[in-house]
């Protein structure tokens, strides 16, 4: 009896601890519930690591700059007149000295035969005057020799020098007509030419302007109009962009640079600074501002390379290898960074930073390589001591 008394008794004992445990872990259930239902939440933020690499400070542009050719020539005939002859189209590559167009010249053309055939005909004077000359010069010797064994009289030998002088005169002036023969026949070539509109460095053909038949007339002083052809040397390009004054005595020919294009987004192509202006353009409503040159180290990287494309400058200043660095955005007024450490807690730290840039920052003491910064800076509730979380980025799938 006293055994199943005891026996009883202990199962009811063991019923009881079941219990008082299972009320146990609903009220601990309960507690860490009503903790994480009241702690604050993490603010989502981006980072980034301190890496080592290399950071340069550079100067940029200010203003959209353009791509240019080292030559290019807005070329129209000297003189006036009607197409006769339009040897180029628009893309059409030519080569040094090329005929682009030719005006109609029949009559310069007729002028400059006759002037062929004066000269002709004053070679054919020469020699009658010159043989005339010789024969006269032949007479006065003989006249002399004559004179000197008494057969004629001083007189005669006189005549006979005279005649021979008057000759040679003759004989020179025909030479002189024929120079100025010569001379006519260059005038007239240079008349001809003024008609006929040749490419003075080879390129491509940009623009015409003008068809057969029409009438084309040169620019009066101080009124532009129109190119009859407009060509580009493409062999040398370059982007001219503006940058700061205060920027421009950093620069020093020929640093190295980078171009960017908005044809080629993404892309980046290696340069050297050709050219720094002599002087400070002060434009209306708009900061003083240096024109620079920035040509290609390789053109033919940007394949059908425009001139005309809107570009974007780096010039490089100064640079450095192998150094802890940040990106620019995680940086704070006063060298300060918001640190996220394995607390997942916010901290602020101070830096001596060194070279910097738009993308870089170097940092000389301060963080290690593999510390995390905060870039995401503009968020609410990203300040030191708050909670934060890193935010997850969507995987981008890569182009096969």
């Amino acid at each position: 009896m006293n055994k199943l008394t005891d026996h009883g008794a202990t199962a009811q004992s063991g019923r009881l601890a079941v219990r008082l445990a299972i009320v146990l872990i609903v009220v601990a259930g309960a507690a860490v519930a009503a903790w994480l239902a009241t702690r604050p939440k993490p603010v989502l933020v981006a980072v980034a690591e301190a890496d080592i690499g290399r950071v340069e400070t550079t100067v940029a542009n200010t203003r959209a700059g353009s791509v240019s050719a080292c030559r290019r020539a807005k070329l129209a005939p000297p003189a006036g007149g009607r197409i006769e002859k339009l040897s180029v189209r628009k893309g059409d590559r030519v080569a040094n000295g090329q005929v682009l167009l030719t005006l109609w010249n029949q009559d310069l053309s007729a002028r400059e035969h006759v002037a062929r055939e004066q000269l002709g005909t004053a070679k054919a004077k020469v020699r009658e005057a010159c043989e005339l000359a010789s024969a006269a010069a032949g007479e006065a010797r003989r006249a002399r020799e004559l004179m000197a064994q008494n057969f004629i009289s001083k007189e005669r030998v006189e005549r006979a020098d005279a005649e021979a002088a008057s000759r040679q005169a003759g004989c020179d002036s025909a030479r002189t007509q024929v120079l100025e023969a010569d001379a006519r026949i260059e005038a007239s070539r240079a008349d001809t030419d003024r008609t006929v509109l040749r490419a003075p460095f080879a390129g491509i053909v940009a623009e015409v302007n003008g068809e057969l038949g029409e009438y084309l007339t040169p620019s009066p002083p101080g009124i532009p109009t129109l190119p009859a052809v407009d060509l580009i040397d493409d062999s040398c390009i370059y982007v001219s962009a503006p940058i700061d004054e205060v920027d421009a005595a950093q620069l020093k020919v020929p640093m190295a640079g980078r171009i960017t294009l908005d044809a080629y987004r993404g892309k980046h192509f290696s340069g050297k600074l050709r050219r720094i202006a002599p002087y400070v353009l002060a434009l209306e409503k708009q900061a003083r501002t240096v024109e620079v040159e920035v040509e290609f180290d390789n053109p033919g990287e940007a394949k059908h390379l425009l001139v005309g494309y809107s570009a974007d400058i780096e010039i490089v200043v100064t640079g450095r290898d192998n150094v802890v660095r940040i990106p620019t955005p995680a940086l704070m007024p006063g060298n300060r960074v918001l640190l996220l450490g394995s607390s997942g807690k916010l901290e602020s730290k101070p830096l001596e930073t060194g070279l910097s840039n738009w993308e870089f920052t170097e940092v000389k003491t301060g963080l290690n390589r593999g510390d995390r910064v905060v870039t995401s800076l503009e968020r609410e509730g990203v300040k030191p001591g708050a909670l934060a979380a890193v935010e997850q980025k969507e995987a981008k799938a890569r182009p096969q």
